[in-house]
């Protein structure tokens, strides 16, 4: 592939992936947690790693998540939020294309999106503790504690309290993650299907 023709591979490919972060297309998980919402951003990201690579995945990526910044902007809570969701695409495509780049295969992407999703769900419960609801906490005065009672005080970083709160991990940020992931793997798995054999869209190993 010439350089011009990759450069405007990932263009194409970073403006879809922004396009599929608009508002309008999201959508909640679980009852009640409206502030969770699932985007699609990742399939054309998926798409760029398994024509382009690994590498440009990740820039894919990161134009997408500037945009998100530029675009998409809800003070707070994207600033909190997009480095989190970028770990954790980061991670969950670093993980199945490990496990496929050598054969893409039913068993071996099965294989990769269990670990994919088990790698991102620990990172992001971790990532909540010490990152994201501190910071939500001080900055947009939004205490999940408050919602869901049970939460154990670990240690206060000046102004920051950093709590462990068992029954907003378990009943939130679990189920709503694998479930995201599970769908980020369906729907990539059925693009794949169409796509493994035609001429134009080129996957490695399918």
């Amino acid at each position: 592939m010439s350089k011009t023709r990759r450069m405007v591979l990932i263009a194409m490919l970073a403006a879809l992936s922004t396009v599929l972060l608009l508002p309008i297309l999201q959508f909640p998980l679980l009852p009640g947690i409206d502030f969770m919402k699932v985007e699609l951003s990742i399939i054309p990201v998926l798409v760029g790693v398994f024509t382009l690579g690994l590498g440009d995945g990740f820039i894919i990526l990161f134009i997408r998540s500037i945009l998100w910044y530029i675009l998409f902007n809800q003070g707070p809570s994207t600033w909190i939020g997009v480095p989190m969701n970028f770990i954790a695409l980061g991670i969950f495509m670093t993980m199945v294309w490990l496990f496929t780049k050598k054969k893409f295969s039913i068993k071996n992407y099965i294989v990769g999106v269990v670990f994919a999703t088990i790698s991102a769900v620990v990172v992001m419960m971790i990532l909540n503790v010490f990152y994201a609801l501190p910071l939500y906490r001080l900055a947009a005065g939004f205490d999940v504690d408050k919602i869901f009672p049970g939460a154990v005080h670990l240690f206060d970083m000046g102004s920051l309290a950093v709590t462990f709160n068992p029954n907003y991990l378990m009943s939130v940020v679990l189920p709503f993650n694998t479930i995201e992931n599970l769908i980020f793997a369906l729907v990539f798995g059925l693009i794949v299907a169409v796509f493994r054999k035609n001429k134009v869209v080129k996957f490695y190993n399918v």
